[in-house]
């Protein structure tokens, strides 16, 4: 096992409140630095004082030099476009990095000065190397590489449901690899903790409102780890929508199977399969439909399968917490196996339910 302890940057934000609640319980890592901008220079008390911190630090400024000296990993929870600033600095103190935003999911720094225009104008970048060496942190599906990493890029809450949804089948070749549809439907917290307008509560209770129709930021991002596995580029039409719900997140993916005759059981088997040793992945029974509030505050990902025999279609629906499973939960398996630990370990598995 290697290094302990623990720098929490953006801690104010709900990344790094979610990361320093799994962190208070986990039995190995210690919070030794807390970052942030606007917050700098504050009493953790008086920024958070419903999460209360051993010896009530000070957020400091992020200066790579301070975190080096204080931790040995480093959890980024800043604005797109933000962490690419620090990471450089980081890795060359030795600080191991996961990073929750967007800034190192793509291996072409082109892709993601296309797809974050506004952030690119904004943060000229020439890490076109880091882009390439680091790691995409869907800890189900890169456990080995991550472990031995320096830089490790958790992926998008969307990605992650999806993700967990599809890969197995398109691994193995199941589906027709034009065609997907990805419908998806997230809580509110999804959109951060600034101040935006359809985030409002009169704006967003008792409605439910589709977003980014076309050309989603996620969308570019699923393509290219779902292009990984099927060997082949992959397109697809991803939708997500606006739920009057704090947390939470489902996806529902249909995709055409090659093989019509495959059925329900057969999918289901497959899917138990290739998550028999991952601990936060379960397969429900068929006829048995994901909740969002079955995983409610948990690191859980609940799939079930359906196979319409009329269309040929198949049907995987993911359930997630959005602010757990699909961001800081998902940073600190990717801690744990930095660490040399169990990817579960100090990670919530069960809901308080209803």
């Amino acid at each position: 096992m290697t290094g302990t302890r623990v720098a929490v940057i953006g801690a104010s934000g709900y990344g790094g409140l979610q990361t320093l609640r799994l962190l208070q319980d986990h039995p190995t890592f210690t919070v030794t630095f807390l970052g942030g901008e606007r917050s700098s220079g504050r009493r953790w008390s008086d920024l958070v004082p419903f999460l209360p911190l051993p010896g009530d630090p000070v957020v400091r400024t992020p200066d790579p030099e301070a975190i080096a000296a204080a931790a040995d990993l480093a959890v980024l929870s800043l604005p797109n476009g933000l962490a690419a600033g620090l990471v450089p600095e980081l890795l060359e103190r030795g600080v191991k990095v996961v990073d929750l935003s967007a800034d190192y999911r793509y291996r072409s720094l082109a892709q993601w000065q296309e797809v974050y225009a506004s952030e690119a104008r904004e943060v000229p970048r020439s890490d076109q190397a880091l882009c390439q060496e680091a790691v995409y942190g869907l800890v189900e599906w890169e456990a080995t590489r991550i472990r031995t990493a320096r830089l490790v890029a958790a992926p998008g809450c969307f990605p992650t449901a999806s993700l967990l949804a599809l890969l197995p089948f398109l691994q193995q070749g199941l589906i027709e690899p034009a065609g997907i549809v990805i419908d998806a439907k997230s809580g509110t917290s999804g959109g951060g903790r600034a101040a935006k307008e359809h985030l409002l509560l009169a704006e967003a209770s008792e409605a439910v409102a589709p977003y980014g129709v076309v050309g989603h930021r996620h969308t570019s991002e699923i393509e290219q780890i779902a292009g990984q596995a099927a060997g082949q580029p992959i397109q697809l039409q991803f939708t997500p929508h606006l739920m009057p719900m704090v947390r939470g997140l489902l996806a529902t993916v249909y995709a055409r199977l090659r093989d019509p005759g495959l059925t329900a059981d057969d999918c289901s088997t497959l899917l138990s399969a290739a998550y028999r040793n991952s601990a936060s992945v379960s397969v429900l029974p068929v006829g048995s439909y994901p909740s969002t509030k079955w995983v409610r505050q948990t690191n859980r990902c609940l799939l079930s399968v359906q196979v319409d025999r009329r269309t040929g279609q198949l049907i995987v629906m993911s359930a997630i917490d959005n602010l757990i499973k699909g961001q800081a939960g998902q940073g600190v398996q990717c801690l744990n196996l930095l660490a040399g630990l169990e990817a579960n370990t100090g990670l919530p598995q069960l809901p308080f339910y209803p």
